[in-house]
């Protein structure tokens, strides 16, 4: 079986700050990691390697910067990585990403199941991995929970808004992982010093053969701005509940909420 899994490797979101006069993110002092949900996304495509054999290879659009993050998917399970080295990827929207990206999985051959995690934890949109599937005339699978694979299907068991899905779908199949899905492992040191040593293939944007031209991306973000702080709420403790739902009752009146 082969595996590929998409990696985004995205700005540590608790170090993120916004640029007052230009209104975009300032992510110059900010550390990198991959994204929380594409190493779940990995550690899944690593236990089914482990359970029926195969090849995991991690694929990574973005500056030469995502190397790191690719050495690191190999320190975990991953035999191989890919890089498309562009320095403006992270101005591209998600149609000019899964563009690329599907363009690339096409080049590398075929895959039986491909791994997105189910949203970046930057943007938070969850649209790459559903439109790789369509770039790719392959179903997909979102929110996957569990993974069961035999030889040519897989069922998988989702996360739905009113409980869990079990879905039986033939393979190939694009399935994009949620965070119950399992623990990511953490690289040993030997597991570490193998990676630095690994090669990644690099790839350019002229290398692709993709209908997706980058100087013409459909989507810009011309803002960013953070929403106005709340104020802070009140904490009722009386000497009972009785005596705290009439002061609570009384607080509501005064605001007018009741």
């Amino acid at each position: 079986m082969n595996y590929l899994v998409c990696i985004k490797q995205v700005i540590d979101s608790s170090q993120l700050q916004i640029n007052a006069d230009s209104g975009n993110f300032d992510a110059s002092k900010a550390a990198k990691m991959i994204s929380s949900y594409d190493k779940n996304a990995l550690e899944a495509a690593v236990q089914l390697k482990e359970s029926s054999g195969g090849k995991v290879t991690a694929l990574s659009l973005g500056s030469d910067d995502a190397l790191k993050a690719l050495k690191e998917c190999i320190s975990v399970g991953a035999d191989e990585a890919v890089l498309i080295s562009e320095n403006s990827a992270d101005s591209f929207d998600a149609y000019t990403k899964a563009a690329l990206l599907s363009a690339a999985i096409k080049q590398l051959g075929d895959f039986d199941m491909i791994f997105c995690g189910k949203q970046a934890t930057d943007d938070a949109e969850g649209q790459v991995g559903p439109q790789i599937a369509e770039k790719l005339a392959i179903p997909h699978v979102s929110f996957a929970a569990k993974i069961e694979q035999s030889d040519h299907n897989a069922v998988i068991t989702r996360e739905a808004d009113d409980g869990l899905q079990v879905i039986h779908v033939s393979l190939p199949v694009l399935v994009t992982a949620s965070d119950v899905i399992n623990e990511p492992r953490f690289a040993t040191i030997k597991s570490k010093m193998a990676a630095n040593r690994a090669k990644i293939k690099i790839l350019h944007v002229s290398d692709l053969e993709s209908e997706t031209k980058i100087d013409g991306i459909p989507l810009k973000i011309i803002k960013t701005v953070v929403p106005p702080k709340r104020d802070a709420g009140i904490r009722i403790k009386s000497q009972s509940d009785t005596e705290t739902a009439h002061e609570l009752f009384q607080k509501m009146l005064d605001a007018k909420l009741v």
